[in-house]
């Protein structure tokens, strides 16, 4: 299946309605499509394990949202105000871009000559929507993205074309590591005007921290590159130093330095049905980025906004960081080590995120290809990703190749510890049977 990469990850459903021709097909990003071919088997978000229709979703970029040892009581009902009756500010409520505000000052402004205020947050509904936003707000200039990242990000540097996406190529060999002095050779090499990436790296777990991360905010304030920081799996670290890692700690000057943080409630605190997230940066980016949502999305939820703010405080923050670390560090050696014994090897070990980012090509033949193991594993009732949805390939410019991922697959430590137990014996028998 190595040559179908890219009718995979268009695959319509149905034929072109008549007068198609006026529109074009989206490609479904890497989870749609999983989902989509688990669906035609009988999978539903609501499937359980025990059943005959028991499901183990590695797939799904979501985190266990239950309660979890250590963890503050979930949210499951918000009060609503008569004002929430109303739009919200596009920009987002200002109480809770003072609290995001606040929250940064706190953990990563201390001692430090400049503050972020509400003036420097933006309210978004989800990270998509956020990340549009700031992309949005991106001058024509070259944009470096790595290789791998992302999913969605493939279609999102497609749509807008006032900027043109160079991709940067990480080495699995070298544990997709990637230096300071690497950046700003392509900073300088290759002209960028600005990067966009996830970090901690949602498929591979790399995590750009420390110093090294302070390399890359120096680069780019000195260099006058954006960064453009997909932070959603911050709080999720497995190395050893702070609990969370975020280039917020690395800017000197809040308003000057081109350093953007992309965060909200989807993964850190576990609320993906909130649809809360915020760009944290310089004041005169926050403009654009407002002046963006007015004709993109017009604002996000009142109500959601409201009930977040509780969620900032200190208490609460350092809480549930410490309740994911504890419950998903152990679900993260669990499939790490299961997979091992079943012949997965791992390029880097996950340094942050909910992932595992495995290599296939030394299973039996059959499973082999990322494609095929995706298959057989739907046949248990798992679902993963194939790793050529991470190659991200804006347009399909790269045309006459195959993907250096296709024998890789993403395999998400999201769900609940029996859930990730019994993917592993499945994909044991999925093994045994090849």
């Amino acid at each position: 299946m190595a040559d179908t990469d890219d009718q995979l990850a268009s695959s319509p459903s149905a034929p072109a309605p008549d007068g198609w021709g006026a529109f074009r097909r989206v490609p479904r990003t890497g989870v749609i499509y999983v989902s989509s071919e688990a669906a035609k088997r009988g999978f539903s978000m609501s499937s359980e394990i025990g059943g005959p229709d028991g499901w183990c979703n590695l797939g799904q970029g979501q985190p266990d949202t239950g309660d979890i040892p250590g963890a503050p009581p979930r949210l499951t009902s918000i009060p609503i105000e008569a004002a929430d009756l109303d739009y919200a500010p596009v920009a987002g409520l200002w109480e809770l871009r003072e609290a995001v505000a606040d929250m940064y000052n706190r953990r990563f402004r201390k001692g430090m000559p400049t503050r972020y205020s509400a003036e420097n947050v933006a309210i978004q509904g989800g990270g998509r929507v956020a990340i549009m936003r700031a992309c949005a707000a991106v001058a024509p200039v070259h944009l470096g993205h790595f290789l791998p990242d992302y999913t969605a990000y493939e279609e999102l540097l497609d749509v807008f074309r006032r900027f043109q996406p160079i991709p940067i190529l990480l080495d699995p060999e070298e544990g997709y590591h990637f230096s300071a002095q690497a950046l700003r050779r392509e900073i300088m090499g290759r002209g960028l005007g600005a990067i966009l990436m996830s970090n901690p790296c949602n498929p591979t777990g790399k995590l750009v921290g420390g110093d090294e991360l302070a390399g890359w905010v120096a680069a780019a304030r000195e260099l006058g590159c954006a960064l453009l920081m997909d932070e959603f799996y911050s709080h999720y670290i497995w190395t050893e130093g702070p609990k969370v890692v975020s280039a917020a700690a690395h800017v000197e000057d809040v308003d000057r330095d081109p350093v953007v943080v992309v965060d909200g409630l989807t993964k850190n605190w576990r609320y993906p049905g909130f649809r809360v997230s915020w760009i944290v940066g310089p004041k005169a980016l926050i403009d654009s980025v407002s002046s963006a949502g007015s004709f993109l999305d017009g604002g996000g939820a009142a109500p959601m906004q409201r009930a977040a703010v509780d969620l900032l405080t200190e208490d609460h923050v350092v809480a549930e960081t410490d309740a994911i670390r504890a419950s998903f560090g152990a679900k993260r050696d669990l499939v790490v080590r299961g997979l091992e014994k079943l012949g997965v090897r791992f390029d880097v070990m996950p340094e942050g995120t909910f992932y595992a980012w495995g290599d296939v090509s030394q299973l039996p033949p059959s499973l082999r290809h990322a494609d095929d193991f995706f298959q057989q594993a739907l046949e248990k009732r798992v679902i993963c990703v194939p790793g050529h949805f991470f190659d991200v390939n804006p347009g399909k410019r790269r045309m006459g190749r195959p993907s250096r991922f296709r024998s890789h697959v993403r395999f998400s430590f999201g769900p609940p510890a029996p859930i990730l137990e019994e993917a592993l014996r499945r994909l044991g028998q999925v093994v045994e049977s090849a």
